[in-house]
Formats: C-alpha cells, structure tokens, sequence
C-alpha cells in the first residue's frame, strides 16, 4: 500500500483597515459685544417730622395712631398737681415722601457665535478616479 500524502490547504481571510480622511470640519467662534441700555426706577423715601404742641391732659398715655399718611406719635409727662395726671404736651407728625427717579445705566454684553464649515479632503493617492 502506497501511503502518499495529502496536503491540507486552507485559506484564511483577514481584513485590514487604514484610516482615509473623507473631510474636515472647522469651527470658527468670536464674541460679539453689543450696548444696551438697563432702565429701573429708583425710589427714595424721605420724611418729614412736624412738632405740635397739645398739652390736653389724659387718664393714660396715649399710643401711636396714623390718620392718612401721618404717623402720630404722643410725647407724654407726668406733672405733679395735687395728683398725678397724663398730659400730651406735644405730638410728632411724621409724613412720607416718595421721589421716583428713573435711572439709564450702559450695560456691555457679550454672546459667542459659532459657525462649523465642512471641508472636503484632498484626493489619496491610489484613490480611483470616478
């Protein structure tokens, strides 16, 4: 008997890869600087503090009352007599102001614009022309 032998072949596929650029893309951004004007209202508040004289006598001292826009507050003393007795000898009368001023302040603001442009690749050597 005739032992031959027989090879075994056998193919093996592999793949390879390779990196081929087919584009770019370039993003550009600059700030942008725009003036606006902010405008508020300032309020200020001021007060006026009256003197007047009373001198009404009470059983027990008064408390501080508004009538309107004014604030009254008693200012009190005992004064010996024969007894003691709550006199008002004065009252402040204190009024509110308001003064409205509307104020401009130049404000700068910024904001970023961006753009994106997409760039061909240049032909590979090797490439097939279409």
């Amino acid at each position: 008997m005739d032992k031959s032998r027989i090879p075994i072949v056998e193919e093996r596929a592999t793949i390879e890869k390779k990196v081929v650029p087919t584009g770019a893309v370039r993003i550009t951004s600059k700030v942008a600087e725009r003036l606006e004007m902010l405008r508020d209202e300032l309020i200020a508040q001021t007060v006026a503090v009256e003197r007047v004289a009373v001198d009404r006598e009470v059983d027990t001292p008064p408390g501080i009352r508004s009538e309107g826009d004014v604030l009254i507050i008693p200012v009190v003393e005992q004064r010996l007599v024969v007894e003691k007795r709550w006199v008002v000898t004065e009252e402040l009368h204190v009024r509110r102001r308001e003064h409205v001023e509307v104020v401009e302040i130049p404000v700068e603001l910024r904001s970023t614009q961006v753009s994106v442009e997409r760039v061909e690749a240049a032909p590979q050597p090797g490439d097939a022309a279409d």
